[in-house]
């Protein structure tokens, strides 16, 4: 059944404004690791006792059990706890909400995704989990694990309610897994959302086939110096295995590049990289698996991996460890985040996923990167491309911080709702700063999405102008219709507005790339650099985004993270503002919820 459309809201309250925060080179503070209570017993304790004595802000309730999922710490020694809630000892889906402390631990306000205390109607579920289970297998073709009872408050209610996770589901691609919710009294399917994100969607792929188009991708040749990686820890000395290694690898996309590996003896070699907390990448070996320990190491003899070509299964390797590492170094570089979870844990990919899958996906349930080798039909080549896996990677650190969702799945395994399409925004926003942090000749950054994939309109999706994507039909503005849009497409106002704060309206020249970027009413936008800008979103996504957070949240999201590194009253702040009014998200549209 074909759950309706969930609108879902989430409520800032801020009892203070924040002191501008001084700022390094990217102009944004960097990140302490993630903590949770038993490594920052006080700041969680404190914003736990905050959240509970100030119940009619944070809607917590007898009942509720708040525990802490990270904690983000600034320079001036402010501190944004994120919590996930139980209630009555069951996961509340939509009950998340950070807490933000002072310096010395005082309440400032929080965020949340509920609007409402979440106090289910009934405790009692009709349902047996074993009718659960077959009603989830029902909805998603797959297999049911067990059910577990949860209470659902995304959809401005609390219903008891069953979450169970199915596999080898015939309703995502490449038989991947569901994460299916099933009312406890009726037995409704409220949601049924894959557990890994496409980077190419059912609506783009039927786009392609109804435009008679297969994507012919432009390799990259695979002479040159290496590039991309530098002041690498040199070979140990021999007999002292395991050891960091610097070697070179042959990618298809990205030229020949450095690559970082672990020599495990005289001439042996595996692709994990031990400066980069063992960042590593396997080979799934043609099947669709959802468990790295099961995907076989890449090793080689001489630490000199792939050919350019496809007839040497380690080149898509090479692209895949390249980008997988780019884009730790980004996060690091531009936020001091150490690892996609921020807790110093490496980065993880599999290419070579499934047979004929013309796709590449973040799995959140494996925690790594899946990389098909193309359907032979609309994509010829593995989907291994330096944005593509900076875009897909990024849906990991949304996962770890704000967890947006989409409000609805349909049959067709399609998404839709405003979280879903700000997450996608994101993930473009964020993968094409790691095309710029890496700044390779043989991949120029630019505010292009995929422009690497041989499409006939030369790139899938665009920052500057999202409506000149004729495939997915991004849009360029916001409209109340933008609520019922399917994620990829709704994904063109933010990053649109993010586009405008960064380089400004009208013609730009940058990299080679012409842009020319247009506004909702023709009123100019005078950027603040893409520096600043991303410092803007980051800041924002990780302390004041949650998994409800719609576009006229985001704004006052990155308002108030302008606000923080800038202050109130900084030409930053009214930027933003002017971004954001300029692809109409305004405070006279506002939806009355958010009043």
């Amino acid at each position: 059944m074909r759950r309706p459309h969930i609108r879902r809201v989430a409520i800032a309250v801020a009892v203070t404004s924040a002191a501008t925060l001084p700022g390094p080179a990217f102009a944004s503070a960097p990140d302490g690791p993630a903590r949770v209570a038993t490594a920052a017993a006080s700041p969680v304790a404190a914003a736990r006792a905050a959240a509970f004595a100030h119940a009619s802000a944070t809607g917590v309730t007898h009942g509720d059990t708040l525990e802490a999922k990270d904690v983000m710490t600034d320079p001036d020694g402010k501190q944004h706890v994120r919590f996930v809630r139980t209630h009555q000892g069951l996961p509340v889906l939509g009950g998340d909400m950070v807490v933000h402390l002072g310096r010395r631990g005082e309440y400032l306000g929080v965020t949340r995704a509920a609007d409402h205390v979440v106090r289910p109607s009934t405790v009692e579920a009709r349902l047996t989990p074993e009718q659960a289970e077959r009603k989830a297998e029902a909805a998603a073709k797959g297999d049911a694990g067990t059910a577990h009872l949860v209470v659902d408050a995304r959809d401005g209610a609390a219903d008891l309610a069953y979450q169970v996770i199915v596999t080898d589901s015939g309703t995502t691609e490449a038989g991947a897994s569901s994460t299916v919710v099933v009312d406890a009294r009726t037995g409704e399917i409220r949601s049924n959302t894959p557990n890994s994100d496409e980077f190419i969607s059912p609506s783009l792929a039927a786009a392609l086939r109804e435009h008679g188009e297969s994507a012919t991708p432009q390799t990259g040749t695979a002479a040159g110096a290496a590039t991309g990686l530098s002041g690498l820890t040199g070979i140990a000395a021999a007999g002292h295995y395991p050891a960091t290694a610097t070697g070179s690898g042959s990618s298809l996309f990205a030229g020949k590049v450095a690559l970082t590996t672990t020599r495990t003896a005289r001439t042996s070699y595996v692709l994990k990289d031990p400066t980069r907390w063992n960042t590593e990448t396997r080979d799934a070996k043609g099947q669709e698996l959802e468990s790295f320990a099961r995907g076989k190491a890449f090793t080689d003899g001489d630490n000199k991996w792939g050919t350019g070509t496809t007839a040497a299964r380690t080149t898509a390797a090479v692209d895949a460890q390249y980008g997988i590492t780019q884009t730790l170094d980004f996060y690091k570089k531009a936020f001091g985040r150490k690892g996609i979870k921020n807790n110093s844990a490496g980065a993880r990919g599999m290419v070579h996923f499934g047979n004929k899958v013309g796709n590449a996906f973040w799995d959140s349930l494996c925690g790594c990167m899946l990389y098909g080798d193309g359907d032979g039909d609309l994509f010829k080549k593995p989907l291994v491309v330096l944005d593509v896996t900076g875009h897909e990677l990024t849906h990991g650190v949304v996962d770890a911080t704000a967890a947006l969702e989409p409000t609805r799945v349909d049959n067709d395994g399609n998404q839709y709702g405003e979280p879903g399409a700000l997450n996608e925004s994101l993930a473009d926003i964020f993968g094409s700063n790691v095309e710029f942090s890496a700044n390779n000749p043989k991949n120029p950054p630019n505010y292009l999405v995929g422009e690497k994939l041989g499409l006939a309109q030369k790139f899938l999706r665009r920052l500057d102008h999202p409506s000149l994507d004729r495939l997915e039909e991004t849009i360029d503005y916001w409209s109340p219709a933008a609520y019922d849009t399917e994620v990829h497409a709704g994904s063109g106002v933010s990053s649109h507005a993010f586009y405008l704060l960064a380089e400004g309206s009208g013609r730009k020249t940058i990299n080679g790339v012409a842009y020319d970027s247009p506004t909702y009413d023709g009123s100019p936008v005078t950027g603040i650099g893409r520096t600043k800008a991303t410092a803007v979103f980051y800041r924002a996504l990780t302390r004041y985004m949650v998994s409800t957070t719609d576009f006229h949240d985001a704004r006052m999201a990155t308002l108030k993270a302008a606000t923080d590194l800038y202050g109130a009253s900084s030409a930053e702040y009214k930027a933003v503002d002017r971004a954001w009014a300029a692809v109409n998200v305004t405070v006279a549209n506002t939806p009355a919820a958010h009043r």
